[in-house]
């Protein structure tokens, strides 16, 4: 029984940070199994921050620079992190960052260039997992689902809350996801406006009031109307939501309040559209599930329709980051990486390429 030791690298839409799960994983012979160890989260500073946030707008050549750039950033806080904790690595798989997202127009593009990453690091690099499945006519995501799959068998759902809100569930032996809505993007949006990274615990969010207006108009968003298999990003956000938003003369406070009750009866509508079974199991991960106002509310509107289980914080945190280390791991064993299931293309597929060091 081999045990792959790999080094899973993740950056969501909510630009929290980098965070990075070093994972043991293993084929028992029946099912995968997984260990997450050493995990650790480096928040981006401001100047990085707000060059992800921005590079949507960029020029093409600004935007080549800051994908060898964010690699290279990529490649040495691996190597810190490998050679703090004296880790055994025996690749690195890393997600990126998304800059672009736009699967309907054949494009999408993960800033972190994956040589410099591999040069920096001194380590094989496994990227790039979104443009093959996109190539085949798919959206590129969700690619969680995978991870949901062949290593969390047990839960009739998985949701996960980062910046967007998705899930993954089998229907009839086929596994199905898809990205529901927001989750943590609008409420950090918010949230900066009040000085603010994020509101921690929901507090802000729990002070406000409901805005029946603004619920209404987000509630009403056509993305909602799409069947799936569907994904979405920050350009569906800027410019559908973030006008609703700016166009609300409501509080902060209400706003952060009315945009928690939409992102749950969003996500509370798309489970139960699945007739859950009883005594069915809704796994949460992500940002939003330490976001106690959010559970509350997911909670309320979900009801009886099935369990809701929040795991310990640490999975939490890096239950991304080690789906992309097994993904990494499926590609170098050349195994199906990607559903069509899941992303609407013509063919499954084992996604990923590959970089080693160039001295």
């Amino acid at each position: 029984m081999q045990r792959y030791h790999v080094l899973g690298l993740m950056s969501g839409t909510s630009l929290d940070g980098l965070d990075l799960a070093y994972c043991h994983i293993w084929h028992t012979g029946k099912r995968w199994d997984y260990e997450l160890r050493q995990c650790t989260t480096i928040a981006y500073d401001q100047k990085l921050r707000d060059q992800l946030k921005k590079a949507i707008s960029l020029s093409q050549e600004s935007h080549s620079a800051l994908h060898l750039a964010y690699g290279k950033w990529l490649g040495l806080a691996a190597k810190k992190f490998i050679e703090k904790h004296k880790l055994q690595v025996d690749f690195i798989a890393s997600h990126g960052h998304t800059s672009h997202h736009k699967p309907h127009e054949g494009f999408t593009f993960q800033l972190g260039d994956g040589q410099q990453l591999s040069n920096l690091s001194g380590h094989k690099v496994v990227c790039d997992f979104r443009t093959l499945d996109v190539a085949l006519g798919g959206q590129g995501a969700p690619l969680v689902p995978v991870g949901d799959e062949l290593l969390l068998p047990e839960y009739a759902f998985c949701l996960n809350l980062g910046g967007i809100s998705n899930v993954s569930f089998k229907k009839e032996g086929i596994r199905y996801a898809y990205d529901i809505g927001m989750a943590n993007m609008p409420l950090n949006y918010m949230s900066e406006k009040l000085g603010k990274k994020y509101d921690k615990d929901g507090r802000m969010a729990a002070a406000g009031t409901l805005h029946q207006s603004l619920l209404s108009q987000l509630d009403n968003l056509p993305y909602y109307t799409l069947p799936y298999p569907k994904s979405t990003g920050y350009e569906w956000f800027a410019s559908d939501v973030i006008p609703l938003l700016e166009g609300c003369t409501a509080s902060p406070e209400d706003i952060l309040h009315t945009l928690v009750h939409h992102n749950c009866g969003q996500i509370a509508k798309a489970i139960k559209a699945q007739n859950p079974s009883t005594g069915s199991w809704l796994l949460v991960t992500g940002g939003g599930a330490l976001n106690a106002f959010f559970m509350r509310v997911l909670q309320e509107k979900i009801g009886t329709a099935c369990n809701v289980k929040i795991p310990p914080k640490k999975f939490i945190a890096f239950k991304e980051a080690l789906v992309f280390a097994f993904m990494g791991v499926l590609r170098v064993l050349e195994k199906t990486n990607v559903y069509r299931s899941v992303t609407g293309a013509t063919k499954d597929s084992c996604s990923g390429l590959v970089f080693h060091p160039q001295s």
